[in-house]
């Protein structure tokens, strides 16, 4: 072989190797995931969605403990433990919400906790009454009379400015029946209907696409995974956050009495981020991403990042925000915003192409 014709043989070997080197890299396998699939929706629901829903139980029992102990003795520092429990439990619900499908949803348990905001003419009415404010009666109210919303109102008046003095035991009668309600009627049950029967909704998932009613494909179940991801980024960003935006009202947002409205926002986008990647060891939608399109993979992580963050750059309450840090807020809700989109759009499309049961 001739110098000439050798070197051009070998430039092409080089330009060969680089370019299959290079299409690798980039490529999408189309392997069978079965197993990764299986892996994923075991480890959503022992996990993520289990141990997510007991913290919540937990923090509830405290919680009533907490509003109990206040009852009984209305101390100022019996009421900061109770505003204390409250926030701990508002954690831990807030990110259960980024996967808000199921019982919580099927059952009401969603509206019946956290319907707001609070209706003052009806709450009012309610406490000047002489109507009986037993756990039972709460629980055949209105839903804006019931749930997290009107007991925060009660442990933290206006602005987080409430003392033990002004707690009247009207006031804490109320109290107790509230987050006696909490937790009996909507977040036990709520935790049992996925661990215990006759609803064990945790069945139902780990058997998506090999018996469940419920999920009669595996696609069925991430699609609805995907969809409550999507929500409550909508959520979030288009109602919560957009509407006392747009009206420049404080009093409409979520949490307004105990200045947590941020911190309930950014919970629930970790909520979504902790549904992503997998908690407590194990495997969430991104090993199932990557093994297929990793590009995908790192762009969803860090949209997921980048609105998680976004929430540091508003320094005041989010009641204060919407009137001073504007264009903070409006950033927040892009993020959310591009989020969504990448969800909806590419997210949504992988399990409908590669999720095939």
């Amino acid at each position: 072989m001739n110098k000439n014709l050798f070197r051009i043989v070998l430039i092409a070997a080089l330009f060969f190797l680089v370019f299959a080197c290079n299409k690798a890299s980039n490529s999408i396998s189309t392997g069978n995931t079965t197993t990764t699939e299986e892996t994923v929706i075991k480890d959503f629901a022992n996990n993520t969605a289990i141990p997510q829903y007991s913290g919540l139980t937990n923090a509830a029992v405290s919680l009533n403990g907490a509003i109990i102990t206040l009852s009984s003795s209305p101390t100022d520092a019996n009421l900061l433990a109770a505003q204390t429990a409250w926030k701990n439990t508002r954690h831990a619900w807030e990110q259960c919400e980024g996967f808000l499908f199921g019982p919580v949803e099927d059952n009401d348990y969603d509206p019946n906790t956290d319907t707001w905001p609070t209706d003052y003419t009806q709450l009012d009415s309610l406490l000047a009454s002489s109507n009986n404010l037993t756990t039972s009666d709460v629980s055949n109210l209105a839903q804006s009379l019931r749930g997290y919303h009107p007991l925060e109102y009660i442990i933290f008046g206006h602005g987080d400015g409430r003392t033990a003095a002004e707690l009247t035991p009207r006031l804490l009668t109320y109290a107790s029946s509230l987050s006696g309600d909490l937790l009996y009627n909507n977040i036990q049950p709520l935790y049992q209907s996925w661990t215990s029967a006759p609803t064990n909704y945790i069945q139902q998932v780990l058997t998506a696409g090999s018996g469940s009613t419920k999920f009669p494909k595996r696609q069925d179940l991430f699609l609805a995974i995907v969809g409550a991801m999507s929500d409550i980024c909508n959520e979030v960003g288009s109602e919560k956050m957009y509407e006392p935006f747009i009206n420049k009202d404080s009093t409409i947002t979520e949490s307004p009495y105990s200045g947590n409205t941020l911190s309930d926002f950014k919970d629930n986008i970790v909520g979504l981020q902790n549904v992503y990647l997998g908690l407590n060891g194990g495997t969430g939608i991104k090993d199932l991403v990557a093994s297929k399109n990793k590009n995908l993979d790192n762009q969803i992580q860090a949209q997921i990042t980048a609105a998680v963050n976004s929430f540091s750059n508003i320094t005041v309450r989010y009641e204060v925000a919407i009137y001073t840090q504007r264009t903070q807020v409006q950033a927040v809700m892009t993020q959310l915003s591009n989020l969504k989109d990448l969800l909806d759009n590419d997210l949504k499309n992988f399990v409908t192409q590669y999720v095939q049961d």
